[in-house]
């Protein structure tokens, strides 16, 4: 436990899609939250997506429909699935977890073009 490493950023087009995961060095087992944040350039930072040990995941709205967050204690990740991308969406996203501590990963870029 300790380390998370985020991948699955890049490049897209508006309207496209990107998976974003997120993998511990350890078993996630015990993470009671796993979430995913973002910050865009100038603006604070904000939760995007949550998910408990028990599978309950709540979103922000401006995601709703779009985003869905899932993870799979087997494989120790969790994901982000992104559709119908848009520009906005462009920030850093970087992914937390939490049992009686708090782990952050280093984000990881996503860029969306009109």
């Amino acid at each position: 436990q300790g380390q998370l490493v985020e991948s699955g950023g890049g490049l897209v087009q508006a309207g496209g899609s990107l998976r974003l995961s997120c993998t511990a060095s350890g078993s996630i087992f015990s993470y009671n939250v796993m979430r995913w944040y973002r910050q865009a350039p100038g603006k604070q930072r904000e939760l995007v997506a949550s998910i408990t040990d028990g599978g309950t995941t709540t979103y922000t709205d401006s995601v709703k429909g779009r985003f869905t967050i899932s993870r799979d204690n087997a494989k120790n990740t969790m994901y982000l699935q992104m559709n119908s991308l848009k520009p906005e969406d462009t920030a850093v996203y970087s992914c937390y977890a939490q049992n009686f501590r708090v782990y952050w990963g280093q984000g990881t870029q996503v860029t969306v073009s009109s």
